[in-house]
């Protein structure tokens, strides 16, 4: 029968990419295929696609997604927000925070292998590139031990000329994000003189990416990356990971070496290690290093098919599924992330739905009393600010709605134009016989051409004598 143990953990202590000396090993993955990788380079094409057109979209006249941090303006789907909506954004990052440890703790790092920029960049660009110029994995591994000869110098400057290029278009590309494409197609248009600190910048995020993509690679997802470190944290035996089934796989052994019974299904052939982009052996069970690529699963899949034994040696399982062969996602720690999240999603929808199109902020001019008004009123000066969130500009007119009383500017806010701020003063008069007491609560309407908008709660001062009626 096959020996179901567990393989030992000495592979735990040490990085599959550094040596015993503490010098990097470098990692070359073979050429992936399989029903998977084809999934996976489907949705990375989706992406791609998405992150490289969107910048060019407009909505109403300006970008589908900005995140201009310089002026603190963002559009997000076509909404815009300004820094009076940062409590609205905090709560979404929040809301975000807790969904990704919730997705993590039912399904791994899934997310890792399918959709991180990094993974999607790395193999589903730079790495097809490597493999067209180099060759694949054994062909890169002459090419880097061979002399500085021709046929060397041409295929890595053609490799790095490529990596920067596409470095530098999506550096753009993300400069467009936050400065719109329209600013930074102005960037080009107008010369380096004109925009040099652009440039600058433009200039020092291509060459972190390149140097990202040509050198750092998957040290990344190993060392920098803090998705990677958490994993430790939320992943539990229910998690859903690549894993290998050493129940079935175990003991090991070449087809040749195969008997009835004396060994398990895996022939220890390493086609999952070949394979792996980051270097590890997946028969050793979860590893930090691992990003759920499905990369050993195509290959392991694809060796089960050639000599006739069940695929799914390697495939999404948790442990708990591997050893006992039944498997459930349910467990405290995901229903208490699912309550919260549930919670938190119904309060930040609910803040969206109420959030206006206009926020106002009427006060009380500082270090002013009351004054009498004719003989019959009195009136209070009030500052007024009003941020106008839409898209085109608004005319701002006053009511008072509650008790009767009349407006006079002494500043008209006026035309407040689009994602401005107009600021505007002015008198509030009430007739004696319409105040109560020395303090009265006033109800002003806010209009925007004609129509409410938004109603402003405020206080009223009056005369002491009031207070006696």
């Amino acid at each position: 029968m096959a020996d179901n143990k567990k393989h030992d953990s000495y592979y735990r202590d040490k990085l599959t990419s550094v040596d015993s000396t503490g010098n990097r090993v470098w990692v070359y993955a073979k050429k992936v295929k399989g029903k998977f990788y084809n999934k996976r380079q489907a949705v990375a094409l989706v992406l791609l696609a998405v992150l490289f057109i969107t910048p060019f979209i407009k909505y109403q006249g300006e970008p589908y997604m900005l995140f201009n941090i310089l002026e603190r303006k963002f559009i997000i789907f076509g909404v815009v927000f300004w820094p009076q909506d940062l409590h609205l954004i905090l709560l979404a990052f929040i809301t975000s925070l807790v969904f990704i440890a919730l997705f993590t703790v039912i399904f791994g790092r899934l997310f890792c292998g399918w959709v991180c920029p990094q993974t999607i960049f790395m193999e589903f660009v730079f790495r097809k590139i490597e493999w067209a110029i180099e060759g694949d994995a054994g062909a890169q591994r002459r090419l880097n031990k061979a002399l500085w000869d021709f046929n060397k110098i041409w295929r890595k400057s053609l490799k790095h000329l490529i990596f920067f290029g596409i470095a530098f278009v999506t550096a753009g590309t993300l400069l467009a994000y936050i400065i719109s494409m329209d600013q930074l197609l102005l960037l080009f248009s107008e010369g380096i003189e004109a925009h040099l600190g652009g440039f600058i910048g433009l200039i020092i995020f291509s060459g972190i990416f390149y140097f990202i993509f040509a050198f750092f690679r998957e040290q990344v997802c190993v060392i920098a990356c803090p998705y990677g470190r958490l994993q430790g944290v939320l992943i539990d035996k229910k998690s859903i990971i690549v894993g290998y089934d050493y129940k079935r796989g175990e003991p090991r052994g070449p087809v040749s070496k195969a008997k009835e019974g004396d060994l398990g299904d895996c022939i220890a052939c390493n086609a999952c290690v070949a394979v792996c982009p980051t270097g590890i052996d997946i028969k050793n069970g979860t590893q930090l290093e691992c990003i759920n690529c499905t990369a050993c699963m195509d290959a392991c899949d694809a060796v089960m098919d050639r000599t006739g034994r069940p695929k799914g040696l390697i495939r999404y399982d948790s442990e708990e599924g591997i050893e006992t062969g039944h498997h459930s996602i349910f467990n405290a720690r995901s229903i208490a992330y699912s309550a919260v999240l549930t919670l938190l999603i119904f309060f930040v929808a609910g803040l969206f739905i109420l959030r206006g199109d206009s926020e106002t902020t009427i006060l009380r001019a500082r270090g002013t009393l009351f004054q009498e008004f004719g003989a019959d009123s009195i009136s209070n000066i009030y500052t007024i600010q009003v941020v106008n969130k839409i898209r085109k500009p608004v005319k701002i007119d006053l009511k008072v709605l509650s008790p009767k009383g009349n407006i006079k500017y002494i500043i008209d806010p006026g035309n407040i134009e689009k994602g401005k701020i107009g600021k505007g003063q002015f008198l509030l008069i009430i007739g004696k016989s319409d105040l109560k007491s020395s303090s009265t609560k006033v109800v002003i309407g806010i209009y925007s051409n004609g129509e409410l908008i938004e109603e402003y709660n405020s206080a009223f001062v009056g005369p002491k004598y009031l207070d006696k009626k």
